[in-house]
């Protein structure tokens, strides 16, 4: 499969690009190139070849989900300036 300079001004266009003659010349050779490394992969023989998500065989190492005492409310609002019996109070920031 390759492509030719009327090709790729219509790709442009449908991308909503503009490029100059030199400029389509280089797409068109470079698009040829890729096109062309693809009908290479295309050849190779994959029928007993098994569908990889990931290309390294890597496992997650996850840590146990433990429950853990948590701080206490008054702990935490030691350090706010300011702050109700649920919510730390903050200044507006918001104008209307």
């Amino acid at each position: 499969m390759s492509v030719n300079n009327k090709q790729v001004e219509q790709i442009a266009k449908l991308a909503r690009l503009k490029f100059d003659e030199n400029e389509i010349e280089n797409l068109t050779k470079d698009m040829n190139k890729i096109l062309d490394y693809m009908d290479q992969l295309n050849e190779l023989d994959t029928d007993n070849i098994e569908p990889l998500s990931h290309p390294l065989d890597l496992s997650n190492v996850m840590r146990e989900d433990n429950l853990k005492e948590s701080i206490s409310r008054d702990d935490v609002f030691k350090n706010a300036p300011s702050h109700n019996e649920e919510f730390f109070k903050v200044p507006k920031v918001i104008n209307k």
